[in-house]
């Protein structure tokens, strides 16, 4: 995961210093650590963040993105935006991830609980459907997903007994995230979002809770820890966007699944998509404008 970008001037160095704020050695992890130990979101969450920043931060050496760029994150990517945006320091992104992560593995462990991820259907009724059966929209992907959350029995329900006309996947996760069962997480991450004093954004930070512009530093702080239990509305981000006037994006790393859902919801309105994936890539993104 991090050892193609671990061989770029400085890198190792940043990503040691980010490990230490963390309290984890995000360089083993992300060079010598098995599938089970990363898939673990006490660390997964840490090392999605140091690596967003890492590529991030060698982008702006070979390809600057637009000082004006809007920046999104989709879930615990939100702190790498934060960041990005300059509203936390990339430690304090890092180190925030950890107790993130740390502390909603605890809340996972309290109760049994999953996710699965539900395709096709109108989105209200899915919805409907999801809520009479106890279960949260914890996102609402756009481009025809929406993940459910809740109980592990409902979601072993509804696997077993999709709504017409959908899809139901289960899916390999913890427990069930931004939902209630986060709650204990959400105070943990409240205390210590507290000990940080954020910047307002320098650039325009859209926000999972509604897809708007959030142009206060502490309040983008404050979404951060409520977004623990609180749906992610990356439909309503991908509309953001347009509201922006974004007709290109780039993903950092891990990248893929955004870029994905991008070209399928907002097929027609931006007209290009870049997924970064590994160093090799910076070099081809010279002399490309206009990416967020």
């Amino acid at each position: 995961m991090l050892s193609p970008w671990l061989e770029l001037d400085g890198a190792r160095a940043r990503v040691e210093a980010w490990s230490e704020r963390a309290g984890l050695d995000l360089v083993r992890l992300g060079t010598e650590a098995d599938a089970e130990e990363i898939q673990d979101t006490a660390i997964t969450q840490p090392l999605i963040v140091a690596l967003s920043l890492l590529a991030f931060e060698h982008l702006q050496r070979e390809a600057p993105v637009a000082a004006d760029a809007p920046v999104a994150g989709h879930s615990v990517g939100e702190l790498a935006a934060a960041a990005i945006a300059g509203v936390l320091s990339p430690e304090d992104a890092v180190a925030l991830a950890a107790v993130r992560g740390a502390e909603m593995a605890k809340a996972c462990a309290l109760e049994p609980t999953s996710m699965a991820a539900v395709m096709l259907g109108d989105p209200e009724q899915v919805v409907a459907w999801l809520e009479g059966n106890g279960l949260a929209a914890a996102n609402r992907n756009g481009a025809g997903q929406i993940v459910a959350s809740g109980a592990a029995d409902a979601i072993e329900k509804i696997v077993a007994e999709p709504l017409e006309g959908t899809k139901v996947r289960a899916l390999k996760v913890a427990g069930a995230f931004h939902t209630s069962y986060m709650a204990p997480a959400r105070e943990a991450l409240a205390a210590h979002a507290a000990k940080i004093t954020p910047a307002d954004p320098t650039r325009p930070l859209l926000s999972n809770a509604d897809g708007q512009v959030v142009t206060s530093g502490a309040e983008y702080l404050d979404r951060l820890v409520k977004q623990v239990t609180s749906p992610v509305r990356w439909d309503l981000t991908m509309d953001g966007l347009v509201t922006a006037g974004v007709t290109s994006t780039l993903e950092l790393p891990p990248a893929g699944t955004l870029t994905g859902l991008v070209k399928r919801q907002l097929k027609g309105t931006v007209t290009t998509t870049i997924a970064l994936k590994t160093p090799a890539e910076l070099a081809k993104l010279q002399g490309q404008e206009d990416a967020s």
